[in-house]
């Protein structure tokens, strides 16, 4: 691993940039990775915050804009694996009651895997998708959610058109999900990818949500074709 040192600008200031030598039996694609991580500076600022991945700065720029992590209220993490979108939910909703004279919110994480235990959150190992799994994260919330929050995408195949599909028909799930278990003027919040399959998905939140807007926050990499489809304002299934 090496470093290089840009020009700099003010004050004689220069920039570090890490790379890294292509190791025998890592292939090229994993290098450029590893570089990408060294050099990306969401990363390093997850290190320096305590978060569990780069991905917490997404949900913070999303609901900085948005504003529906507020103190007291009900949250639902789908696919909430590493745990950083829980991290700043149990932060911004109160869910520790560490802010004095602000309610006392509560954040549900769910995942297919085994997540480490997060302060402030409750964690189940559970696959949304289950029947009855609706009504389990209710009576865990004690009532409906206030907002349903989701950054799952499922493994990448490498091939564009397949991996859209994946991922649209994981959000049309998680947005039924959603409309299960949000209390009236609810909020959804979840990945997408850029792509022609959306419009079956926008008009189903657009009748049963007041508004609908996609967003491609700041945290995520411009050479992504990420964004987030945020829908405010629940007001009941369509059908």
């Amino acid at each position: 691993m090496t470093t290089t040192r840009g020009a700099g600008s003010g004050r004689g200031r220069r920039d570090l940039r890490v790379r890294v030598k292509t190791a025998k039996g890592r292939k090229l694609s994993s290098t450029r990775w590893l570089e990408r991580q060294l050099n990306d500076p969401y990363v390093q600022r997850a290190k320096a915050d305590g978060f569990r991945g780069r991905a917490a700065y997404k949900i913070i720029e999303i609901d900085d804009k948005f504003r529906f992590l507020k103190p007291g209220s009900r949250i639902v993490d789908l696919g909430c694996a590493p745990g950083g979108w829980c991290q700043v939910a149990v932060e911004r909703v109160n869910a520790l009651g560490e802010k004095r004279g602000k309610a006392q919110g509560r954040v549900i994480g769910v995942d297919l895997q085994e997540v480490e235990p997060i302060a402030g959150a409750e964690i189940h190992q559970l696959d949304f998708l289950d029947e009855g799994a609706d009504d389990a994260v209710r009576t865990w919330l004690g009532g409906p959610a206030d907002a349903v929050i989701s950054d799952m995408a499922p493994k990448a195949s490498g091939h564009p058109q397949t991996d859209h599909l994946r991922i649209m028909g994981l959000c049309e799930a998680a947005a039924e999900f959603a409309m299960d278990v949000l209390d009236p003027g609810g909020t959804f919040v979840a990945k997408v990818l850029a792509g022609g399959a959306e419009a079956d998905l926008v008009a189903r939140l657009n009748r049963a949500f007041a508004k609908v807007v996609h967003v491609k926050p700041p945290a995520s990499r411009s050479d992504s074709s990420e964004k987030f489809v945020i829908a405010t304002g629940f007001r009941g299934r369509p059908d």
